[in-house]
């Protein structure tokens, strides 16, 4: 019998504020940053999750994290990994935490990172990547690990496993497939808001020698900038290469439509989050108003039910799970059957801290064991921070590489939690000393 014996929780952060990497209508000047967390067994065995962030907060996530060490220190590792359904249950309807939420904010994404931790050691344990160790499994074991509560008017348990048993047919032929050719990726990597014209331009060129046939575009600053922006990239790139816009929640309804009716003659194949997260009625009306544009989001849904409601409404055309926003890897596959039921493709967000890192594997699970196609399905790839991971994300001609090392891909290397520690970390320091101790708060955010 093993026993998790110890948790450990780090606040990284990384000044992309500097270059304005990840910038947007929204966030200016981020630090992308991880509050990550390490588990320890007394076997030895280690487990590595992490919440994303972009700065200030960074110190609460990683707190929220440190509270849940009374429910898992002791913990029966056997046991737990036999019933990973059972223990997603037990810390997401805690009496207690649960009044934190319910089911929402920090707590909820601090449980999704020690899930996501557990899982991964659970992977390595069993000598596999996430992405296998979860296809591996037969459909009713997949079934257990959800909870359906409040589900059930749109998916219930029989249905998800009518889903997952219709998936087993041609599974080893799309397994050897996601082998040899990995699974399609988009780039956002050209389009932040604070890149000049003329870098903008000359990365989306690059992008697509590159073998990717999607690329992003931050928009919201203004409707001409973007129209200038969107007009030179599509110049740039032809007319047969997917251009995505982002707003990041930038709009009100009626704001949104118009703005995208102003870029719609330059062909965008989606607005990604073009109001509050939260307001499903206004993207189903703005789902209306601009198709054949579609609607993507959920990179900030916060949990499986927003989900659920997103889907009843019609409020989306591409569904955008992410690796750690909700409650890790057991809420991901509850969207991931919900959304094989509506029959929407999912496109996860990705970026950030290691993002790519995960998401891949919740993907290529779904290809292999959910909904069993790619069709027009992508995750999005930013080439920022993967030389800080053990296994980092790999692309090919515009496709993830399959990765095969065991885990979840969530391991930071020991040399950026020396570096990068949060304000004690050697590069802190150092850009410290270079402001003469005068650096201002935002870009020590």
């Amino acid at each position: 019998m093993s026993k998790l014996t110890g948790i450990e929780v780090l606040d990284l952060r990384f000044p992309t504020s500097l270059e304005l990497d990840g910038s947007d209508a929204m966030n200016q000047d981020p630090d992308y940053s991880a509050a990550y967390v390490t588990l320890t067994a007394d076997t030895g065995e280690q487990g590595f999750g992490f919440v994303f962030t972009i700065g200030r907060g960074n110190d609460v996530q990683a707190a929220a994290i440190e509270a849940l060490s009374p429910a898992l220190v002791g913990l029966d590792l056997d046991q737990t990994f036999a019933d990973m359904g059972g223990l997603w249950r037990s810390l997401v309807h805690d009496s207690q935490l649960r009044w934190l939420g319910p089911e929402k904010g920090v707590m909820h994404m601090a449980i999704g990172a020690v899930v996501n931790a557990l899982w991964d050691m659970k992977a390595r344990r069993e000598n596999k990547p996430l992405w296998k160790l979860l296809a591996d499994m037969a459909p009713q074991e997949i079934v257990d690990l959800v909870d359906f509560r409040y589900l059930t008017d749109a998916l219930t348990p029989e249905e998800a496993l009518e889903i997952l048993e219709a998936a087993q047919d041609g599974r080893a032929e799309r397994e050897a497939e996601l082998l040899a050719h990995g699974y399609p990726a988009y780039t956002t990597s050209p389009g932040w808001l604070g890149y000049t014209d003329d870098k903008m331009v000359r990365l989306a060129k690059e992008a697509v020698a590159d073998g990717f046939a999607q690329i992003k575009l931050k928009v919201g600053g203004s409707v001409e900038d973007d129209v200038r922006r969107m007009r030179l990239v599509r110049d740039a790139v032809g007319e047969e290469i997917r251009i995505a816009v982002d707003a990041n929640q930038r709009w009100e309804n009626a704001e949104a439509i118009d703005w995208v009716g102003e870029l719609a003659p330059y062909k965008p194949w989606w607005v990604e989050e073009p109001t509050s997260p939260d307001d499903i009625l206004g993207h189903a009306t703005i789902a209306k108003a601009i198709a054949p544009v579609k609607v993507a989001t959920g990179e900030h849904a916060q949990n499986r039910i927003v989900f659920k409601q997103l889907m009843q409404a019609g409020a989306t055309s591409i569904v955008q799970i992410d690796a750690v926003r909700v409650a890790g890897v057991n809420e991901n596959i509850a969207i991931l059957l919900l959304a094989a039921k509506f029959g929407l493709p999912v496109c996860p967000h990705a970026g950030g801290v290691g993002l790519c890192e995960m998401v891949q594997h919740l993907s290529m699970f779904d290809f292999l064991a959910v909904s069993g196609t790619q069709s027009d399905r992508v995750i999005e790839y930013v080439d920022h921070l993967h030389e800080h991971f053990e296994t980092p994300a790999l692309i090919s001609r515009g496709n993830y590489v399959t990765p095969t090392a065991p885990g979840s891909g969530a391991r930071i290397i020991s040399s950026t939690l020396n570096d990068y520690l949060f304000p004690e970390g050697r590069v802190w320091q150092d850009i410290a000393a270079h402001a003469g101790n005068g650096i201002t708060e935002g870009k020590r955010a």
